[in-house]
């Protein structure tokens, strides 16, 4: 029986080539023995993600490209694929671009994202040290929360991000990056204050620093879910 973890890897890898193939204008596939091999290897992808993917970030922002994936790409400036050290114990992830990040192709550089850096300094961190990215790469027009097809569209180069930086901690910036990780349907407002697992890394879900500005009373229950990330951060590690 295949792990629900390994066949949501195999469903990447399918997800993957079947885009790349359109990308290219491939139509159709052959059943030679090297096709078959080729999809036969798919059921071992879970496991060779475990052993140590090879893959960098630098590969998966090759591969995304000038991305015309979905309908994002049509209102957006720029792509904006992510942030950071790329081999960061702590990852944020948000929920899409807004204009100041499409701007400039930086995750969270306005206000949300000022915000944000202020969080991160209050746990004693700075930008330099964690890696800030969204579950979609492209601005939603009037900065709406992204579709569901958008997500789908999206979230595999997001899931590929994990495995290539690995984080020991997820903080999760809002209901739509909880869902898409966690598979879940629950409001932010329940899922915050406890740690969940996406494949082995401790994910916190918490507030977007964008519904902070807009409800600046929820900022205590936040730093309750940060004082929970500072307790069992490897700081000296």
């Amino acid at each position: 029986m295949i792990h629900p973890e390994g066949f949501t890897a195999i469903l990447d890898e399918v997800s993957r080539t079947l885009r790349h193939m359109q990308d290219t204008g491939i139509r159709g596939v052959d059943c030679a023995p090297e096709s078959l091999d080729k999809l036969n290897a798919w059921g071992c992808g879970h496991e060779m993600a475990s052993a140590g993917s090879t893959e960098t970030l630098e590969d998966i922002r090759a591969h995304l490209g000038e991305c015309q994936r979905c309908k994002l790409c049509r209102s957006r400036t720029r792509i904006v694929f992510g942030a950071g050290n790329s081999q960061a114990r702590l990852m944020f992830i948000g929920e899409g671009p807004g204009h100041e990040e499409d701007r400039t192709g930086e995750p969270f550089v306005g206000a949300a994202g000022q915000l944000l850096n202020r969080i991160i300094e209050a746990i004693r961190l700075n930008r330099q040290d964690v890696y800030i990215a969204n579950v979609v790469k492209c601005r939603p027009p009037g900065n709406r929360l992204p579709e569901p097809e958008e997500i789908a569209t999206c979230s595999p180069f997001l899931n590929r991000q994990i495995r290539a930086i690995r984080p020991r901690f997820i903080c999760t910036l809002g209901s739509c990056a909880a869902q898409n990780l966690l598979n879940t349907q629950e409001a932010v407002s329940r899922l915050r204050g406890r740690f969940f697992d996406h494949e082995g890394i401790r994910v916190l879900p918490t507030y977007h620093p964008a519904y902070l500005l807009r409800n600046p009373e929820k900022k205590r229950e936040v730093w309750e879910d940060m004082k929970l990330l500072m307790k069992e951060y490897p700081y000296e590690a």
